[in-house]
């Protein structure tokens, strides 16, 4: 039994090892010289790491960092709130044309993002948006698997009886959805605002091709731009993407539970 548990505990910390061994290459590497990566594998960290960290602090890497920060909480915000509102409606509610709306937004699902890109951009240009933040906040408001994975975590795990009983003592629809479905829904609030952070602070496309102002990149556009016509550093870059990885580190570690309880919550009925 003793053997069964040191092998089974020496295969998981193989496991994470082989897992964790890329972060800590990022990490390596962004020491280095960005020419000397290609002399040798580096596997011990080098004396390059403040000549690196100057290189990315003097391309407005900490407003670029503050830019993807604030864009992807006030985009988390407006997926997870609007994908709750609809979602319990489609759950809760019956309106005529429910299942063919519904239908329509899971075919939503099936068609690739990009094709909609050009529309999208037209369409914040009509409103004058380009070149401002807004259009990558304003993408939460038609996440279609966000609205399909709050339809089904309401419907399996919040009881219609709890708001019948609301209603029968007087609690108004917002109060219902505040105060009653809200408490239910911590776990799929939880997972899907996790999901979306992560969507928005790596996203790199639609900040492409909606943003040309240097002082609004994102993160992931000011990494890009580190290289200039003469020269790519690769270690900057790589230090840069490092840090960038940090907060999304801490956010599982700290929201792992969460999110494993969240996707598997509104697969089991009761």
């Amino acid at each position: 039994m003793r053997a069964k548990k040191f092998f089974t505990v020496l295969l998981l910390s193989l496991i994470a090892i082989a897992f964790l061994f890329p972060f800590y290459m990022m990490i390596v590497m962004g020491t280095y010289y960005s020419e000397d990566l290609f002399k040798q594998l580096p596997i011990l960290p080098s004396g390059y790491l403040l000549e690196n960290l100057q290189t990315i602090m003097s391309a407005s890497f900490l407003r670029n960092y503050w830019n993807s920060f604030y864009v992807a909480v006030l985009f988390t915000l407006v997926t997870v709130g609007v994908a709750s509102i609809t979602g319990f409606a489609f759950a809760k509610y019956e309106f005529k044309g429910k299942n063919a709306l519904y239908g329509f937004i899971l075919l939503t699902m099936m068609i690739p993002g990009h094709l909609g890109l050009i529309a999208y951009v037209m369409e914040m240009k009509w409103f004058h948006l380009n070149n401002t933040h807004a259009p990558l906040i304003l993408a939460g408001l038609n996440n279609a698997f966000g609205v399909f994975f709050m339809t089904q975590f309401i419907r399996s795990s919040v009881p219609t009886e709890v708001i019948e009983s609301a209603r029968i003592d007087g609690c108004s629809e917002p109060a219902i959805l505040t105060k009653i479905v809200v408490p239910f829904l911590m776990p799929a609030i939880s997972t899907l605002g996790l999901i979306s952070f992560l969507g928005s602070w790596n996203g790199y496309l639609l900040p492409l091709v909606t943003i040309n102002k240097p002082e609004l990149y994102t993160l992931p556009l000011g990494i890009a731009n580190l290289s200039t016509v003469f020269r790519t550093d690769y270690s900057a870059s790589i230090l840069g993407l490092t840090l960038g990885t940090l907060p999304l580190i801490i956010l599982f570690l700290f929201g792992s539970k969460t999110l494993v309880r969240g996707l598997t919550g509104g697969a089991v009925k009761g």
